[in-house]
């Protein structure tokens, strides 16, 4: 039987997809499946996966928006402590949904995956005073094939949730709060372009 329950083509975005475990919990505490590739085979996904990354990050902390030039990778991602508001963009070109943001709060009590194909930028906000962040690949690392996108850039329009601030035409996070934690990109998100000057066709 199952353990999955999957949300596919979430917000009209053919591939996204949000996945929630079923969890097997009574007064000792709880038990899930985080991940089974044959339940996600009889859920249309077929998906070969190759690395697991962790990371943590503290509260106003966002990382963002990357993606992977030559090398792009299939991404599912959760969080096991904390809470952040997770975010892919279509960077398809092809697709009828080029330029769209969805976003989904990944938390440790929801306990939701988060499906990102490949061609998608993506990038994540932390709201609890820390967050550990897990995901798979279905390609390894390549060392200097990331690109990125303005975390801000009006043309993709992410409404973060708890952030306060105004747009000063750039990716800085100079004047931006999270519930009065001073917002925190490192200096190379600060310095990626919008959508459009990213990508001139």
């Amino acid at each position: 039987m199952g353990q999955i329950t999957v949300e596919k083509n979430v917000a009209g975005i053919e591939g996204l997809c949000v996945i929630t475990p079923a969890v097997h919990g009574d007064n000792r505490g709880y038990f899930m499946e985080t991940y089974s590739q044959r339940d996600m085979e009889e859920n249309g996904i077929d998906i070969t996966f190759v690395q697991d990354n962790q990371s943590m990050s503290v509260k106003g902390v966002l990382r963002g928006l990357h993606f992977q030039k030559n090398f792009p990778q299939t991404k599912l991602v959760r969080v096991i402590k904390g809470s952040v508001f997770d975010v892919a963009v279509d960077l398809r070109t092809n697709s009828q949904t080029y330029g769209k943001w969805f976003g989904v709060e990944l938390t440790e009590e929801n306990k939701k995956q988060f499906l990102i194909p490949r061609g998608f930028a993506h990038g994540f906000l932390v709201l609890s005073d820390e967050a550990e962040f897990c995901y798979k690949c279905d390609d390894f690392y390549h060392p200097n094939d990331e690109g990125g996108l303005a975390w801000n850039d009006p043309e993709i329009g992410i409404v973060w949730p708890k952030l306060e601030g105004s747009y000063n035409g750039s990716a800085s996070a100079e004047g931006y709060t999270v519930e009065g934690t001073p917002l925190n990109l490192s200096d190379k998100d600060q310095k990626w372009a919008g959508l459009k000057e990213t990508f001139k066709f």
